[in-house]
């Protein structure tokens, strides 16, 4: 596993897993509303770790935009995964889940760069840490 990689592994794909976070999760804003976090804690018997996802509605803005906001915010994530990772590995403990912008817009913020996200994107996995433990 790479260290700042995210493998496909690493990721959430199934329908099946996305109905199950989205009517069982826990939900954790950021504290600029940016971000939205929702996540589902199992047991793991192989070891646990993070699966990731990321979700734009359509309102939100067209498909550049979309497209755009999910690169930023999985690179966010992957270059600070580390700390929540080894976490969950050593609790042996499988983490899904999925982030999704909250308060941003096309028509509000046209131009968004990794960092305008990056504060917020940091301080949900601090939340998300002490919400785990």
């Amino acid at each position: 596993m790479k260290r700042f990689g995210l493998s496909s592994n690493e990721r959430i794909k199934s329908r099946k897993d996305f109905e199950n976070i989205y009517s069982v999760g826990k939900t954790l804003f950021s504290f600029d509303k940016k971000i939205r976090l929702i996540y589902v804690v199992e047991k793991s018997d192989n070891g646990g770790g993070v699966k990731i996802a990321t979700a734009v509605n359509k309102k939100f803005g067209n498909a550049v935009w979309r497209n755009r906001i999910k690169r930023i915010l999985k690179s966010c994530f992957r270059l600070n995964k580390n700390e929540i990772t080894e976490h969950c590995i050593n609790n042996n403990i499988l983490l899904k889940v999925v982030f999704s912008p909250y308060h941003l817009s096309a028509k509000k913020n046209k131009k968004i760069e990794q960092k305008d996200l990056l504060p917020g994107l940091l301080d949900i996995l601090k939340k998300l840490k002490s919400a785990l433990e």
